[in-house]
Formats: structure tokens, sequence, C-alpha cells
């Protein structure tokens, strides 16, 4: 087990990373969700040792890391910016972590062989990395810490350079391969739909800070707080100040509606709504749904789906909605909202009332 003990890293006057503290079990796939400069980067570099935290203890099954090199820790690290040999060829660059090993012969071609099949790099294995695609030698890096079986697999953006089809085939490979090693395995992303994708458990993070640390579905259902619920969606939650009077929510004039009793404790005051622009819609879907009034400000259309940027009293939301849909700037429209698909939080942007209805990790 990898755990941290109330880590901190301070630059100068600045806190990169503040009282961290995590547990990741061996076999455990884990997720590191945040903006560019949450801090991810920052842990995965304390954990691997390529830095030492100024405050805080890090163990490898109850024994102290710190002050270990990175050269005698059984880590493997692949970023999005890969990192190769130029003057060995591909097959050399994946075998290399082996050789260091003392692995040789027949067990280290079959490895280096099988790695190669995965990541789709046998045509290439006796090109140097410089006649390489980027995307090549990101696979080529990736390869490389497959065979090493370290303890700790982490993994920066890694797939972000690689084509859309061949990134989604390693995010359903890449889990099980080192799930199987018994590896801890942690992977940084920007992306929710990739934690979700992913699944494991996930860390939430926010300017060097934990938010969260749940299974990565229960933290997509159940956001412990606003700034949590902002991170795991993309697109970001539709927001609105509400007043709750006797279970009534109102978003300015507009009464939204009776909300069920999830809020029966509720006290009376001035809530966050947030609502997913996927529980929007543009048609009546239920009785229990409430027309709106939306201003049309940009439609952008992806293909299957169509962003609706619109805006209700005031407030800024997208509707994501399925199919192509061509609205004019300015326009108005009536956009669809079931009560029951609300969060609400609270003044200190805690967790007051989580839907209704299960939501499915959409």
């Amino acid at each position: 087990m990898l755990e941290l003990k109330n880590v901190g890293k301070r630059v100068g006057r600045d806190d990169h990373m503040a009282e961290v503290s995590l547990q990741f079990q061996r076999g455990s796939l884990n997720v590191l969700l945040g903006p560019t400069l949450a801090g991810k980067t920052t842990l995965m570099r304390l954990m691997a040792g390529l830095d030492k935290p100024t405050s805080g203890d890090i163990t490898m099954d109850g024994k102290s890391v710190i002050g270990k090199s990175v050269r005698d820790r059984n880590v493997a690290m692949v970023y999005q910016q890969f990192i190769n040999y130029p003057g060995l060829t591909v097959y050399e660059n994946i075998a290399s972590p082996m050789r260091l090993a003392k692995v040789r012969g027949e067990a280290l071609d079959r490895k280096v062989k099988e790695a190669a099949s995965l990541l789709k790099l046998e045509p290439y294995l006796d090109r140097t990395p410089l006649q390489l695609s980027g995307g090549q030698q990101q696979r080529t890096a990736i390869a490389r810490a497959l065979v090493k079986e370290a303890e700790l697999v982490l993994l920066d953006e890694p797939l972000a350079n690689l084509d859309f089809k061949l990134r989604e085939e390693l995010r359903v490979e890449l889990p099980r391969i080192f799930a199987e090693t018994g590896a801890i395995f942690i992977y940084a992303t920007t992306e929710p739909q990739e934690a979700l994708l992913l699944g494991g458990r996930t860390v939430t993070l926010h300017e060097g800070r934990v938010t969260q640390f749940d299974d990565t579905i229960e933290i997509y259902n159940r956001p412990c707080d606003l700034r949590t619920a902002q991170t795991f969606s993309d697109p970001p939650f539709n927001l609105a100040s509400v007043a709750l009077h006797s279970k009534q929510v109102s978003l300015k004039d507009i009464l939204l509606g009776e909300l069920s009793e999830t809020v029966a404790n509720l006290p009376d005051g001035t809530y966050t709504a947030a609502v997913r622009p996927h529980h929007l819609s543009l048609q009546r879907t239920d009785l229990n749904t409430i027309e709106l009034e939306a201003i049309v400000g940009t439609s952008e259309i992806t293909g299957s789906e169509t962003f609706i940027h619109v805006d209700v009293s005031g407030n800024r939301w997208v509707v994501l909605t399925q199919g192509v849909h061509r609205l004019e700037a300015g326009e108005s429209i009536s956009i669809y909202l079931n009560p029951d698909s609300l969060y609400l939080f609270n003044t200190n942007e805690s967790l007051a009332r989580v839907p209704s209805f299960s939501v499915d990790g959409r």
C-alpha cells in the first residue's frame, strides 16, 4: 500500500500541495482528476520521488520512502510529453528496463513483443524514435512502462497525443493489464469522461488540495461540495441561486416546483441549484417537467450532439441535446427541467441534496 500522510509541498511562499492524506491499495486503479494547475503532476512527482515534500510522510507498505531515490524505487512513469532514448530502436527502448533488471533471452523477447502487439508497434520495432510519429513515440513510452512490472505506475495524461480510436482501446486495456501485475495504478487527467471510462477510484483536486476521494461513480453521483461537482462535470454544471420555502424551489420569480421528500429536513433559505446540461431538454419529457424561457447565445454542433448556450433569467446555462439543432443567436426558446434532477448546495458550497432519481454515470 502507498500512503501519503499530511503531505505538503511549498515552493517559496506558494503551497503547491497542502496536507494531502491518501491511501492507494495494491492492484487498484486510481484517477487524479482536476483542471490544469490543480496539483496532479506535483502529486505524482512526490509519489515518484522526483520531488521531496516539505511536510508529511510517504510510505510504501509501511516504510517511509522519503529520501529514497527514483532509481531505488520500483516506479514506472509515463507523461504526456513522451520520453524515449533517441539512439535506441523501439525494440531496445521497450526492452531497456528489463535489461536493467537482468531479464534476458526468450523471456525478454516475449514481453517486448507482447507489449508491442498491444500498443500496435510491431511494424516499428526496428525504427528509432525520431522515425516515428508523436503518437507512436508515446505508445513506445507506454510499452516500456508495461514491461517494467513496477509496484507503482504513474501516468500523467498519457493518451492525450493518441488518435481517438487507439485512446479508447487503451482506456479499456491499460487498467486491466496493470491490475493483473498487482501494481498501484495512478492515472492523471483533466477529463471527467475519461475518469468515468476508467472507473476505479478518483481523487478530485483543486489548487493543491484533495476535495474528495472515493469510488469514481460515487463522486460523480454524490460530489461532497460544489467545487468537486464542477471538477467532475464537462460541460460544467448549470448553476443558479434559488430560494427554498416549504419544499418549493423558486428561481427568481419562476416556481420550479415542489421537491420530493429528500428535502424534507432542509431549512428554508437560499441555495445554489445545479443541473447537468444533459438533464435539460428541448421537449417536455414528463408531467413534472418545468418549462423555462431561454435566449440562445450560440450553438455548437458536434455531429451527434448539440451544445446550446442560453440565458435563463440572467444565468448562463448549456443544454446538451442529441442530434443537430441549428438555432440563431438571440432566438427565444423553451427548455425543460425536471426538478428532481437538481442538486442543491448550501451557502458554504457543501452538498445539501442529490437528485431523487438514480444517476447512471453519464
